[in-house]
């Protein structure tokens, strides 16, 4: 089969997987992998990237003899890596290798055993490798001296927010213990920019070591839209979605992918009531709710899941018939991964139903179709100006030593940007305000830092998100899952009801103070609801698109007859409000005057921020449109902005906003509105956008 193998891998590819050959991207990826070349490898869902890795690499293990842990295998979730597991187990008991499992859901006996009998591939997050190396249990210098490789799974969704810059920084530190550079290696979907994707993952070491994008023969855009059989379809609301589901493709086992924990507890209540099959996954049901429910759906036929995105990445669920979408997801990359889940079968092919609930749900999805259909991914960027990690990875690295030089702590980080020099005035910010103790020229941990971090011995250190505060509900000792303590403070008559998992729970008692609260079943009744779940903001193309859409643009997908009627009507509604030649100012029947930019959030809010003199001071902005105030004239609106393309300013940031950005509280005020602004503003786009013509209209 491969020569470049090892003979005992081959021998088991062929007799034990029954494989005849390696696909194209697996045979592409077995040089580089093994000749020790950091490495991104492309490939839809379920497109073989573990094996691709972990193939050479176990290769190259055996012919270097490597010893004790020598490959991390990272993954975003854990129940992705509890799937993983047995698989990665059985390909290293090939070769007399053992994998093991560590996060936080491994109990303490686990735990021990892997430290005490090393594994040669250890499967965890980020999070749980920061908590090893401050661990006092964990003799990081031991356990991580033979590592030489790090594969990062689903290393798109790490790079596009803070935990990949967490991520980053870690890989850094490990490569410090290990004393050596660690070979990287991405598996990723699609992406618009693999190379960059693949400078990120090298970290300092992207202009030293070589690298290598890995990818099958990608279909051109003139070769017409992917493969994939897309049915697009306007529903009106959640009851009738659980109807069409209902009773479309019974006997088949289906996933139904929501936005939201809410949509997703609501339908699968609607769908049980219809007496479907239904199973739940969300982050907040506890572990063991999802992990049943996603063995129980992978053993089913004629059946239902319905989940947030938790779902999305490459747990397996066995092979699925149907993915159905309700609304629209934000970006292109989601809609292919989602849609990567079905065709896997011999014979079948990829295939996803959109349910739309408005109008506005249905123009969005039409407009995702649109650029998914001519072959555009959204580009993968790291969050700029990450000063808040850089400020928790100065104060982990204290922890890890318990003693850092005040000049030596620069090199943990091996020169990676922003982790060097410039970090100077938070690690002075870190002294002052006694998150950092200095004496005799070392650096350790303050009382400030051990009161806001320290709490069971500072896990709050490890994990680079803020969560909103959730109360956990237990049906006796058993967790369902967690909610938002707002349905057990709001003004109810009689019986206070949850939906959780999809079913309806009377509230018996309330542990204020552990954030508890005890339940027992109920007929119905029950309510669902979850806050803080984040910005949603809708990037510049998708928002162009949309007015592509609204202009009279259609996917090249099937659109149901109540697809294109609600669509024509979406239309019509908003006609007056986009223009293929520029942008509109809109002067409404009752005087409100807005500019409608169709720029999305980032660049209205730079354009807000710019134009302040102008813009209405109370209802500002939103991803298509800017209020401006009602006595504006085209004379003075020509005025203000004949020089703003050279004056672009970044937006203001409310200072409950710096609630969210964890760690922010470790920074000067200064540093961490920065941080916040650089994040919220577009400022090419905002410049794109000043010099498109604007037209003023009356209706």
């Amino acid at each position: 089969m491969l020569p470049e193998l090892d003979p005992v891998v081959v021998h088991h590819l062929v007799n034990t997987l029954g494989w005849r050959d390696l696909r194209p991207m697996q045979r592409a990826a077995v040089a580089p992998v093994r000749g020790g070349l950091d490495a991104l490898l492309l490939a839809p869902t379920a497109g073989g990237k573990t094996e691709a890795a972990l193939f050479p690499l176990l290769t190259r293990m055996n012919e270097q003899r490597w010893r004790g842990t020598s490959v991390l295998y990272l993954a975003p979730l854990k129940a992705l890596l509890n799937n993983l597991h047995p698989r990665i187990e059985q390909y290293a008991g090939w070769l007399g290798r053992r994998a093991a499992v560590w996060h936080g859901d491994v109990g303490a006996a686990r735990r021990r055993a892997v430290l005490y009998e090393r594994p040669d591939l250890l499967l965890t997050t980020p999070e749980s490798l920061e908590s090893m190396l401050v661990s006092t249990k964990v003799d990081h210098r031991l356990f991580f001296s033979g590592l030489h490789a790090v594969i990062v799974d689903e290393v798109h969704a790490f790079a596009g927010d803070d935990r990949g810059w967490h991520l980053l920084a870690v890989l850094e530190r490990l490569a410090r213990v290990a004393g050596r550079p660690l070979q990287r290696i991405g598996l990723s979907a699609t992406v618009g920019n693999p190379a960059e994707l693949l400078a990120w993952l090298q970290g300092s070491g992207a202009s030293r070591r070589p690298a290598r994008v890995v990818a099958p023969d990608e279909v051109s855009a003139a070769d017409g839209p992917p493969p994939g059989d897309i049915e697009l379809d306007y529903v009106g609301s959640l009851t009738n979605a659980a109807t069409v589901i209902a009773s479309l493709h019974t006997g088949q086992k289906r996933l139904v992918f929501c936005e939201s924990r809410q949509t997703v507890e609501e339908l699968g209540q609607l769908l049980r009531e219809r007496g479907v099959t239904t199973f739940l996954s969300h982050a907040s049901l506890s572990a063991d709710e999802r992990r049943r429910a996603e063995e129980a759906f992978s053993e089913a036929r004629d059946c239902v899941i319905v989940s947030t995105s938790t779902l999305e990445l490459g747990i397996d669920v066995g092979d699925l018939d149907r993915v159905i979408q309700i609304d629209s997801p934000a970006t292109v990359a989601s809609f292919l991964q989602r849609l990567g889940r079905t065709g896997r079968r011999p014979g079948s092919s990829r295939n996803c139903l959109f349910l739309t609930l408005d109008g506005g749900a249905l123009a969005e999805a039409a407009a995702l179709l649109l650029l998914w259909s001519r072959g555009w991914v959204e580009p993968v960027t790291a969050p700029p100006e990450p000063r808040h990690i850089v400020a928790q990875q100065i104060l982990a690295l204290s922890l890890q030593e318990h003693r850092v030089g005040d000049h030596l702590w620069t090199q943990a980080w091996n020169g990676l940007l922003p982790f060097d020099e410039s970090a100077w005035p938070i690690v002075r910010h870190l002294v002052e305000h006694e998150y950092l103790d200095q004496d005799g020229g070392m650096l350790f941990i303050g009382s400030a830092a051990e009161r806001r971090f320290g709490r069971r011995h500072f896990m709050e250190m490890t994990a680079v998100f803020t969560g909103p505060p959730e109360f956990t509900v237990l049906l006796g000792r058993n967790e369902l899952g967690r909610i938002d303590p707002s349905l057990l403070t709001e003004e109810v008559r009689g019986e206070r009801r949850l939906l959780l998992g999809g079913r309806s729970w009377r509230v018996t008692y309330i542990d204020w103070r552990r954030r508890r609260c005890f339940v027992e079943p109920a007929d119905g009744g029950g309510r669902a609801r979850w806050t803080g779940g984040g910005w949603a903001f809708l990037r510049f193309e998708l928002i162009r698109a949309l007015r592509e859409v609204l202009l009279g643009a259609d996917p090249p997908v099937k659109l149901t007859r109540r697809a294109v009627e609600r669509l024509a009507r979406e239309r019509a509604e908003k006609l007056h409000l986009v223009h293929p030649g520029g942008t509109l100012i809109v002067r409404e029947d009752a005087g409100d005057l807005r500019w409608w930019t169709w720029a999305g959030f980032r660049a209205n809010a730079t354009l807000t921020a710019t134009l302040g003199e102008v813009v209405d001071p109370v209802e500002r902005f939103d991803d298509s449109s800017i209020r401006l105030r009602e006595d504006l004239t085209p004379a003075v609106w020509r005025a203000v902005v004949s020089d703003a393309a050279d004056r672009l300013c970044l937006p203001e940031i409310n200072e409950k906003a710096l609630s969210g950005l964890k760690f922010s509280a470790a920074l000067p005020k200064r540093l961490a509105e920065a941080t916040l602004a650089a994040r919220l503003a577009d400022v090419d786009r905002a410049a794109a956008v000043l010099a498109e013509p604007a037209r003023f209209v009356v209706t």
